[in-house]
């Protein structure tokens, strides 16, 4: 075991416990394939309790004055930031990230629970005006108790995306996130404890992610779902809780299409495009995935991105000056490799990387590939990694053509400098979050979301905490 890295425990009902399940999985450092730690199991009893808890931590929370929950909920956003070295830490052991990325993910979400908090505070409802003997009004209210699921790329931006919407709003939480990153979880936790969350109000399992979702969600103390991960395992719990009639937030995987335009700066494209591939080892959902470039650029294009791919410096993310860590655990190393087998038989030309690195930890270089053929699977499957497919085009219409052609919609991406270009890229792109110029990630004050397979429903901005909310009318004859 890391002497570094946390013992992890459930948290139910305002208890630290390693509960009743006896059953245990190991959790592994994917840059040295070290164990470094146990995450427990929750039993049937476990969840039961959590349930409770979380419904008695409903009654409590929803009733507290708003001045209240927001002056915990900022202890705890001012904790987190304080914290946010110690997270970051603990991010990188169990997840791989490079520290100075998962400290700033740590402060990031920092901000993200600060503007829920301060969004709860004008959850408005409205007077409508009626006849002189009625009084109609629409009030907003908590939904109730929140069964969270989060996946183990953003340790700390997932679950607290979730929890920071549900707790300003007045919900409780159950929150369940993967096995295979516990302790980052487990720390943002303990930062709501500290603030003086009431008991109850929050509560974290760990277990077989089937028993657990089955359990939680079939549950009719549980009001809503909220799930961050892949398509199929969020249609299998969409089917769940539509068999109990209950709303869900999914935001699920993408494929995300970048379209760099005959105007386009092709070195600055190029540039920008590497800069977002290779975040997290690209192992993002909104991550740019499909690279279709006019054919004017490509070659200059695709010079760029492997000069900037080669400039990546990959390690243990704890080392200093490293940009990218390794992959997130074994599945998506071989899923990696099988995409890239599938490119070589295909004819497709690798221009850096395309190899695993060393024979300890999930080390796969950032790869870029051209004269990628249309059936190639890693133009129709989500890769989850650091591969940059390039295909050029004649028309735009035909890149868009591309772009739109798979069920997925989450994220897409275009480089133009024409202003009108941009208006039609926006127009077209069926993707619930574009950026034009650039390839930033989520932030707090506006919605991310996709269409398509790729989710419903919408996390961040004033959007954020719509789903927690129950709208009420109310009509008040007072003669």
């Amino acid at each position: 075991m890391n002497q570094d890295y946390p013992a992890i425990r459930l948290f139910i009902d305002g208890e630290w416990t390693e509960g009743t399940g006896g059953a245990w999985d190991d959790i592994i450092n994917p840059a040295t394939e070290q164990v470094i730690g146990r995450v427990p199991h929750a039993s049937h009893a476990d969840l039961e309790r959590a349930l409770a808890a979380a419904e008695r931590g409903f009654l409590v929370w929803r009733d507290t004055p708003i001045a209240d929950r927001t002056r915990i909920l900022k202890t705890a956003a001012r904790l987190l930031r304080e914290r946010a070295g110690e997270v970051g830490r603990i991010m990188t052991l169990e997840q791989g990230k490079p520290l100075a990325e998962a400290t700033g993910e740590a402060q990031r979400v920092s901000g993200t629970l600060e503007w829920d908090t301060e969004e709860s505070r004008r959850a408005y409802g409205r007077i409508i005006p009626t006849d002189p003997n009625t009084l109609l009004t629409v009030i907003k209210r908590p939904i109730g108790p929140v069964a969270a699921f989060v996946p183990w790329n953003f340790p700390a931006g997932s679950p607290m995306r979730k929890m920071a919407a549900a707790l300003a709003s007045g919900c409780s939480v159950v929150l369940k996130p993967s096995e295979e990153t516990p302790g980052t979880a487990q720390a943002l936790v303990q930062i709501f404890a500290d603030a003086g969350l009431p008991k109850g109000v929050l509560n974290l399992v760990f277990g077989d992610p089937a028993t657990i979702s089955s359990h939680l969600i079939a549950d009719p103390r549980i009001r809503l779902v909220a799930f961050t991960g892949s398509i199929p395992v969020g249609k299998l719990l969409a089917g769940l809780a539509a068999k109990q009639m209950k709303p869900a937030i999914m935001e699920l995987g993408g494929h995300a299409p970048v379209i760099v335009a005959r105007d386009a700066d092709p070195v600055r494209a190029a540039k920008a495009s590497a800069a977002g591939k290779f975040v997290n080892a690209g192992q993002v959902c909104t991550s740019p995935s499909r690279f279709y470039v006019h054919r004017s650029l490509h070659d200059q294009y695709a010079e760029a991105f492997v000069e900037a791919a080669r400039a990546v410096k990959m390690g243990n993310g704890l080392e200093p000056g490293i940009t990218m860590g390794p992959l997130a655990n074994s599945r998506r190393l071989s899923a990696i490799e099988s995409l890239v087998a599938d490119l070589r038989g295909r004819g497709a030309e690798i221009r850096t990387g395309g190899a695993r690195v060393g024979n300890q930890g999930y080390f796969y270089p950032p790869t870029v590939i051209t004269n990628v053929p249309d059936d190639a699977r890693v133009l129709h499957e989500e890769p989850f990694g650091p591969l940059a497919p390039i295909q050029p085009f004649d028309e735009i219409e035909e890149a868009l053509e591309k772009a739109n052609a798979l069920p997925f919609g989450l994220a897409a991406y275009g480089f133009t400098e024409s202003a009108a270009t941009a208006e039609y890229l926006k127009d077209r792109l069926e993707a619930g979050i574009l950026s034009i110029n650039h390839t930033g990630g989520s932030v707090s004050e506006a919605p991310s979301g996709g269409v398509k397979e790729s989710g419903y429903g919408r996390e961040g901005g004033a959007e954020a905490l719509e789903a927690y909310l129950v709208t009420k009318r109310v009509s008040h004859r007072l003669r």
